[in-house]
């Protein structure tokens, strides 16, 4: 089969288009044929060599896959072949075909079609369990999101409305990005490239901070993303885009029983069941229109 690989750190030049052999469904796992595969921040990580876990070389990316199930092994028994499925897996997404456990394949409606069903996954149970299952968030609360106008921004302001938050304070660079984020549901529009930002969002907080903020800028962004979060208030670490190492005296949460709670989606995918009933619950959000999912770009 054809699949898309690297055998080097380095840019989109490093991506190689070459034959592999088709893989074999283990017992419990499925063979998927793949008609779309997502397209994500953490596969461009991976090719840098900047994920946050080491990657191995050769490397096929690709985490989402959406497609029809073409053969299954011997104790599958949740799926049957010819299901139009969607999962998530650990990699090996850009290929003809991609195995996957059969607890993680969602099988999906006629009405959904391959492009909008790749586009969920990864981010979407990122932002959700982001929010909720590590960020705990309650009703009525302020949610800050950065990068606010990328895939999981998106989606993260729409699910934190979803989950009954009071106000989300949304961030971007542009005035476009951040018209994307209004459209998504923002209440508060704030561009992070000023350097007054952290002031901006307390002003709209009125001075009481926020209760839940997402982070994965790192760097300065961190920081200052601290300096506004309220009493009890949580911060979600889910990445370092910018590179920069930082540090904090963690002392410094004591005095207003603050958090800062790491978040890595494969330790989510490890809970079966937690991974099925959120990935069900987000296609419910996403049938019934609750949930809009934006695609940046489609690619052969």
């Amino acid at each position: 089969m054809k699949a898309i690989q690297f055998s080097r750190y380095g840019g989109p030049e490093v991506l190689e288009y070459i034959d592999v052999e088709k893989p074999k469904p283990a017992d419990h796992e499925v063979l998927i044929s793949v008609h779309t595969a997502g397209v994500n921040y953490a596969d461009t990580a991976r090719r840098r060599g900047q994920y946050v876990v080491p990657t191995s070389l050769p490397f096929i990316p690709g985490a989402e896959v959406a497609g029809i199930v073409t053969e299954i092994g011997a104790k599958v028994t949740r799926v049957q072949t010819g299901a139009r499925v969607v999962s998530l897996i650990e990699s090996g997404g850009y290929a003809d075909y991609a195995v996957a456990n059969e607890d993680t394949v969602i099988e999906l409606p006629n009405s959904t079609d391959f492009y909008q069903a790749a586009a969920l996954p990864l981010q979407g149970l990122s932002a959700y369990h982001i929010l909720k299952t590590m960020g705990r968030i309650q009703r009525d609360e302020t949610v800050l999101i950065h990068a606010a106008a990328g895939g999981l921004g998106t989606i993260a302001i729409q699910l934190a409305k979803l989950f009954g938050a009071g106000k989300v304070i949304a961030t971007a660079s542009s005035f476009e990005k951040l018209q994307l984020a209004e459209s998504m549901g923002a209440d508060v529009l704030i561009d992070y490239t000023k350097a007054d930002w952290d002031k901006k969002v307390l002003e709209a907080t009125n001075g009481l901070g926020v209760d839940l903020g997402l982070e994965m800028a790192g760097g300065d962004t961190f920081i200052h993303t601290l300096k506004c979060l309220a009493p009890m208030g949580r911060i979600v670490v889910y990445g370092n885009a910018s590179s920069v190492p930082y540090q904090f005296d963690p002392t410094k949460l004591m005095r207003r029983n603050q958090s800062v709670i790491g978040f890595f989606l494969p330790q989510i995918m490890k809970n079966q069941e937690l991974l099925k009933s959120s990935m069900n619950e987000l296609y419910t959000y996403a049938a019934s229109g609750k949930l809009k999912l934006t695609i940046g770009g489609v690619y052969s």
